[in-house]
């Protein structure tokens, strides 16, 4: 006996079905139309006589539980449900109607579909078209009750000839375009309807294998389906927490927040994460029909005992306690809002595994919190969840599944970002991942989460920017801008024309939006020297140490200043991970101060000269003052760096520079820095950080020094020298013993 029935039913009879409730939306699907270019393309079809599909239908003999098409109050039960061409038959009574729908984001929408009848072209209305008298704006009036098709045409051709001449034959063109147009109700559709005896299930199956290829669905929607049957609180609930997440609340409890507004396929996702331990859905619906790997025959009681775990796991994934607290994990990690997120499958992942964590493992909410904050950053940083997330989450929860105690579950996690934030991730990998020009970029992001960890200031401001970075207020004018440290103009003067090298991430720093409409195009030259002055010297370390930026990073050339600052982003954010993993405090990574040093006396890294330039017995310059500091400020970039410190004798007292005799400090600075530009090479200035401290009522210059990216030889007159710092004292070497140590050191 056949399940179904076919038959060919004119839209004009749909729409009156609608509008009398004889046909109704069931709970089997959601009233989320397609983009009104869709809506445009099927309008195009009716009207050049093309196919449209089918409509399928269930003659369900219920007593409710169905849906109105639209958003206008039900007159009554609907005889027939809609299993397949919702999509299309909401847009059509949408249309003809002039009514309202609902979109994806639960907003109501009219859809304007605009039609030249000259030209027989049909278009989504926008400003332009509602413009030009070509068009008739919006179709739906051809079709309201009160229309006049003699007055309309009139109307339409007095308009348009304002515009051009319309000859008698375009004028009858027109008037037969609009006539064929508003007779497109009469176009009859292909109905197929299956019988009230078919169950729900069936309908479900049904609807499944109908849509099983091309786009039509995908298998969120084939969950959603069988919850329909099944479970249909479950789906309403998944779709009542998406719906309130997208606008504040009112004083009430709700699942809004600043990260992300998830759709009920991401919610369910989590749900089924949880409850099942899966990730792929393909093998998630099977799995909830109950069907028997073995046999392949759905077993009602396996289903059923599905459904159980699904019920046990959503009252925690949708339970607000729950949700809100993991979302302090992403601030935890130093994120702020949805403008720092790339991934939203990393969040929805990440609250999986905070909730098996809790629930599961029975492991405290605070420590959970924890280790999904440094999960987060990870998964976020590497875009762990980019490519093929799926598959990616899927060998996730495998080695999570099954453990043995919470204290293994914590471990899991910190081993996953062990494995995948190694040595070479910091040195290597981020540094080039840094090199994009993508205004949203993952590595961007987590630098930004960094500073924000680390408490940093935007770049020549005293306001921090975790104050500053608030998502819910929303001005004229965004109070944190991004500034091109080297500014566009000027590099274009300098023959920088590709804007994805002037765009690069490493030419951007936070800055308050009216110092960047300040410095505007000014050279970095200019401006910044104007608004270093106005920190301290420890200030300005912290703060160049903070935003990664070289000592007189304006006069490296820009390519080179992109490398160098490329890696020491790289270290802030290594250091702001290391601080949120509790590896390190950020105090500890601070270099000791002059006190400390002269304390310890010198050592391997610590040095101490009298002068710079002058001869304390002669009281003249002296070129052997600049050659013994600039020794071993070549030791130290060949070796494992260290700190010299100009203004302290070698038995530790305190001399001060006044000796050396420059008329300032800036004087002073300078005269080294171009000592070690000409004597050394200017690619060590980034790594070579000299600033002026207090100690004993004297000034010190304390000079400190990385160790440097390559071998640094000490030009002597005409001969290159090779300094290496050993024990306490920088030694020189010589012929073999350079291109040894060399090839030991920088390989």
């Amino acid at each position: 006996m056949a399940i179904f029935t076919t038959s060919n039913v004119p839209i004009s009879s749909l729409i009156e079905d609608i509008d009398m409730d004889k046909i109704g939306l069931p709970e089997l699907q959601r009233p989320f139309v397609w983009p009104n270019v869709n809506v445009r393309d099927l309008f195009d079809s009716l009207y050049r006589g093309y196919p449209a599909g089918f409509l399928l239908f269930w003659k369900t003999g219920a007593e409710g539980g169905l849906k109105s098409i639209g958003t206008g109050p039900k007159q009554s039960v609907p005889e027939l449900a809609i299993v397949d061409g919702q999509q299309r038959l909401t847009s059509l009574y949408a249309v003809v109607k002039g009514m309202e729908v609902l979109r994806s984001n639960f907003k109501k929408e009219r859809i304007q579909i605009a039609f030249n009848p000259l030209s027989g072209r049909f278009d989504v209305a926008d400003a332009a078209i509602k413009k030009d008298r070509a068009f008739i704006p919006d179709i739906s009036v051809l079709w309201t009750p009160d229309f006049k098709a003699g007055a309309f045409r009139k109307a339409f051709l007095s308009q348009l000839k304002e515009i051009r001449e319309i000859s008698d034959d375009e004028e009858a063109a027109i008037e037969d375009a609009i006539d064929h147009l508003r007779n497109l109700p009469n176009y009859n559709f292909v109905a197929l309807t299956l019988a009230s005896s078919v169950d729900e299930e069936t309908i479900a199956e049904v609807f499944v294998r109908i849509n099983g290829k091309g786009k039509a669905l995908n298998q969120a929607d084939f969950i959603m389906t069988l919850m329909s049957v099944f479970w249909e609180k479950g789906r309403v609930e998944l779709e009542n927490f998406s719906l309130q997440a997208t606008v504040p609340s009112e004083g009430q409890a709700s699942p809004f927040n600043h990260f992300i507004k998830p759709s009920p396929d991401q919610m369910l996702r989590a749900t089924v994460g949880l409850a099942l331990k899966r990730a792929r859905l393909a093998n998630v619906y099977g799995a909830l029909r109950g069907k028997d790997a073995a046999t392949g025959v759905d077993n009602p009681d396996k289903r059923e005992g599905q459904f159980a775990l699904m019920r046990e796991a959503q009252s925690a994934v949708l339970d607000l306690a729950n949700w809100h607290h993991f979302l302090d994990a992403l601030k935890l990690a130093g994120y702020r809002g949805q403008k720092m997120v790339s991934s939203e499958a990393a969040i929805i992942f990440s609250y999986v595994l905070y909730l098996i964590g809790i629930r599961d493992y029975g492991i405290d909410r605070t420590r959970m919190r924890q280790a999904i904050a440094e999960f987060y950053f990870m998964s976020a940083m590497t875009g762990r969840y980019t490519s093929s997330p799926e598959t990616r989450f899927e060998a996730d929860l495998a080695q999570v599944r099954d453990l043995g105690s919470g204290e293994a579950f914590i471990a899991k996690l910190r081993e996953m970002c062990d494995t995948t934030l190694t040595n070479d991730y910091w040195e290597i990998t981020l540094p080039s991942q840094l090199a994009t020009s993508a205004s949203r970029s993952p590595t961007l992001f987590a630098y930004q989460a960094s500073l924000i960890m680390l408490d940093a200031p935007a770049l020549f401001s005293p306001l921090k920017l975790a104050a500053m970075i608030d998502p819910a207020i929303k001005g004229s004018k965004a109070s944190l801008e991004q500034h091109h440290l080297f500014p566009r103009a000027y590099l274009e003067g300098q023959g920088v024309t590709d804007l994805k090298q002037i765009n690069q991430i490493a030419n951007f720093a936070p800055v308050e939006w009216p110092e960047n409409i300040k410095i505007g195009k000014q050279p970095p030259a200019e401006y910044v020297p104007a608004l270093d002055a106005q920190m301290t010297a420890s200030e300005l370390e912290r703060v160049y140490g903070l935003h990664a930026l070289p000592y007189l990073w304006w006069e490296l050339p820009y390519d080179q200043f992109l490398v160098e600052r490329r890696l020491r982003m790289a270290q802030v954010v290594r250091r702001a991970w290391e601080q949120l993993r509790g590896d390190a405090a950020i105090e500890a990574v601070a270099p000791p101060s002059v006190a400390e040093l002269i304390a310890g006396g010198e050592t391997g890294a610590v040095e101490f000269k009298s002068t710079l330039r002058i001869n304390l017995h002669t009281g003249q310059p002296d070129e052997k003052m600049h050659l013994s500091a600039l020794k071993t400020i070549a030791g130290f970039l060949n070796a494992k760096g260290g700190t010299l410190l100009i203004g302290v004798a070698d038995d530790g007292e305190v001399l001060g520079i006044g000796a050396d005799g420059f008329p300032n400090e800036d004087k002073m600075g300078l005269h080294l820095v171009n000592l070690i530009k000409d004597r050394i090479g200017e690619v060590f200035l980034p790594y070579v950080h000299p600033h002026f401290e207090d100690q004993e009522d004297e000034r010190v210059l304390m000079v400190r020094c990385e160790p440097g990216p390559k071998a640094a030889f000490l030009k002597d007159g005409k001969e290159q020298r090779f300094f290496v710092r050993g024990g306490n004292a920088t030694a020189e070497l010589n012929g073999a013993g350079v291109t040894d140590y060399i090839n030991h050191r920088f390989g």
